[in-house]
C-alpha cells in the first residue's frame, strides 16, 4: 500500500466544506466532486461513526461496483476516516478473497482546518500500486471541484 495525501484550500467555513463533501444536506453535492473518479459516482449508507457504507458506481457495462467501508471516526467539521474493507461487484458485497486482501483495511482521511474562513481539506489515503496514477490524475481535480463548489 503507497499513502497519498492531497490538498485544496477552500475559502469557505469548515462546516460548509464538510457539509458539502459529505453530501450532509444534499447527497448531490458529494456526487458532483466525486464524479470525476466515475460519473455515477454516490453513496449508500451512513457517515455516522461505526456505520457500514458502499462507495458505488456504474461501469461502462452498467455493472454496479464500488467499495464495502466503515466510518472509523467522524468529528464533524474536523475528521472523517474511513476504512475500506470490501467490494461491491454487482449486488454483492465481497470482504474476503484476493482481490480484497491487496488493499483491504486501507483508509481515507479527510481533514478539515479552518483559519480566518478558509479551509484547508485535506485527504490522505491509501491505494495499491496499480491505483497510484489514477489517485494522482483524478484526486486533484476532484478536489478542485469541490473548491468550485464550496465557493459558489
Amino acid at each position: 500500500m503507497q499513502k497519498l495525501q492531497f490538498k485544496v484550500s477552500i475559502h469557505a467555513p469548515a462546516t460548509k466544506a464538510y457539509n458539502i463533501m459529505l453530501g450532509i444536506s444534499n447527497k448531490s453535492t458529494y456526487e458532483q466532486w466525486t464524479s470525476l473518479f466515475n460519473p455515477t459516482s454516490t453513496y449508500e449508507g451512513s457517515w455516522d461513526k461505526g456505520s457500514k457504507i458502499l462507495f458505488i458506481g456504474v461501469d461502462e457495462k452498467g455493472e454496479k461496483g464500488g467499495i464495502v467501508s466503515k466510518i472509523a471516526e467522524n468529528i464533524p467539521n474536523q475528521f472523517v476516516s474511513i476504512q475500506h474493507y470490501g467490494l461491491v461487484q454487482g449486488n454483492k458485497e465481497i470482504t474476503e478473497g484476493p482481490d480484497v486482501e491487496k488493499w483491504a483495511n486501507g483508509y481515507e482521511n479527510y481533514r478539515f482546518e479552518e483559519n480566518n474562513g478558509t479551509t484547508a481539506v485535506t485527504v490522505e489515503l491509501d491505494t495499491t500500486e496499480d491505483f497510484l496514477d489514477y489517485m494522482n490524475e483524478k484526486y486533484p481535480k476532484a478536489l478542485n471541484r469541490l473548491k468550485e463548489i464550496c465557493e459558489q
